[in-house]
């Protein structure tokens, strides 16, 4: 193994809650039932995606431009609470894991099918933690697709075989398999059956690699 991919929210810092503030804003806002249950349906795919599911329950007529108008609004608000980040919103034992695995010389990327990634590490100060960003702005299909990881890949000069996925979703682990990697699975998708790897957190990591 020489590469470690990781996915970005759930994994390196948590922006559930911002999801669910900014989604649940739209949706009340068109008088749509949505509850952190449908919010958990959205890990790991696209904004587009993302709207699809919170509106299965809405019985109007929508254009494409009242779609694209809904998902650039839900963007706006979300980048708005982006905003507030900081890197105290990083746990202690991910910046620990992250600098000794660039010690023990693996190459470090995020996949994350997120459109702000780059402005979500740039809040948390951790872009300069990754050899490489693979994210939404790169790829034409989320998870899971397994492009975004294949793309991280090659921007590491990696083979997909000698790369770890690390993803807290479904979606992810499953993306991992189509690309030919391995696929380590935290918080809720240590109950996937898709894992190869369970850990209960990311410093986890140290034991499971040499």
């Amino acid at each position: 193994m020489n590469a470690i991919l990781f996915d970005l929210d759930g994994v390196i810092c948590s922006t559930d809650v911002l999801h669910y503030r900014a989604w649940k804003a739209i949706a009340d806002e068109h008088g749509i039932y949505f509850d952190e249950a449908i919010n958990a349906r959205l890990r790991g795919v696209s904004r587009m995606e993302s709207l699809a599911i919170v509106l299965e329950r809405y019985e109007g007529d929508l254009s494409a431009l009242d779609l694209a108008a809904m998902a650039e609004k839900k963007n706006g608000l979300y980048r708005t609470l982006l905003s507030t980040m900081t890197p105290a919103d990083v746990d202690p034992a991910v910046l620990k894991t992250l600098r000794e695995l660039r010690r023990r010389g693996y190459k470090l990327a995020i996949g994350s099918s997120s459109k702000n990634a780059g402005f979500i590490l740039e809040r948390i100060a951790l872009r300069d933690a990754f050899d490489a960003v693979s994210d939404g702005n790169n790829i034409a299909k989320s998870k899971p697709d397994p492009e975004v990881f294949l793309k991280a890949a090659a921007m590491l000069n990696e083979r997909p075989e000698d790369c770890l996925v690390v993803e807290d979703a479904e979606a992810g682990l499953v993306a991992a398999h189509l690309g030919g990697m391995k696929a380590a699975g935290i918080g809720l998708a240590t109950a996937s059956k898709t894992a190869d790897f369970r850990i209960r957190s990311l410093d986890e990591l140290l034991i499971l690699l040499p």
